[in-house]
């Protein structure tokens, strides 16, 4: 599919994920979830890898540039042009102003602070934010951490877009971007809430490959309902998926 038809609403998770048995229900689910192995995507060559392998907090810029061997390649994500489009990850305390700034203006009951500097302080380099020039006009932020069963498990807390910047691939971008960072930091999956009736944002998430693994009844403060979505990035019999 083409762009990414919503960004409007960052997945909503004012704390780590916790769940009662009595919120979840199952929903139908493929006859083999444990067989679904997806492949990362092939990301674009001129693309800057975006981690931090030594967990440092110095400034990565990601540079959507031309490739001179290719010169009627000129770099896209999603179909979209991104090459005036530069990203980096979080580095210092003016950013997390920029992202409460980028994320409360979509959420009619705001995070605490707490919950931002929970997220970008213990994972910096698993928070993106893309710019124009010296304008920053989306944000992801994600953190990944050890299941009970030992295996790595990605989570995308939130994703937001300036509204002006919306219908751009901006947040296919910084989405694929995180993806592929969780990824080379051995992530087996990686998993996200997004509210039932967001269907833009469903049909992003879906387009780069996760499923619908529950519905969470009640999940959000204004009773709306929401799915959770899981990518498997590991195919293996013996991987412990998502706890509830």
């Amino acid at each position: 599919m083409g762009d990414d038809v919503s960004e409007s609403v960052p997945v909503r998770q004012d704390q780590p994920p916790s769940y009662e048995k009595s919120d979840l229900v199952e929903e139908d689910q493929p006859t083999s979830v444990e067989e679904v192995a997806l492949e990362l995507m092939n990301f674009p060559a001129s693309q800057k890898k975006a981690v931090l392998e030594d967990g440092s907090l110095e400034k990565t810029v990601l540079e959507v540039e031309d490739n001179p061997t290719t010169s009627e390649e000129i770099a896209m994500i999603g179909g979209q042009d991104l090459k005036q489009y530069t990203f980096c990850v979080f580095q210092e305390e003016s950013h997390l102003k920029v992202l409460q700034s980028l994320i409360d203006e979509e959420l009619s009951e705001p995070y605490s602070i707490y919950t931002y500097r929970y997220f970008v302080y213990n994972w910096p380099d698993l928070c993106f934010f893309a710019m124009e020039g010296d304008r920053y006009v989306g944000v992801i932020v994600c953190k990944l951490e050890a299941t009970i069963g030992g295996v790595l498990q990605g989570y995308i807390a939130m994703l937001s877009v300036d509204v002006e910047y919306r219908k751009r691939g901006i947040g296919r971008a910084l989405s694929e971007m995180a993806i592929e960072a969780m990824a080379m930091k051995d992530a087996a999956m990686i998993v996200l809430e997004t509210e039932l009736t967001n269907k833009p944002a469903l049909a992003l998430y879906e387009s780069l490959g996760f499923i619908r693994e529950r519905r969470l009844l009640r999940y959000y403060m204004n009773g709306v309902d929401a799915f959770r979505l899981k990518l498997i990035l590991k195919n293996s019999a013996d991987l412990s998926f998502s706890e509830d």
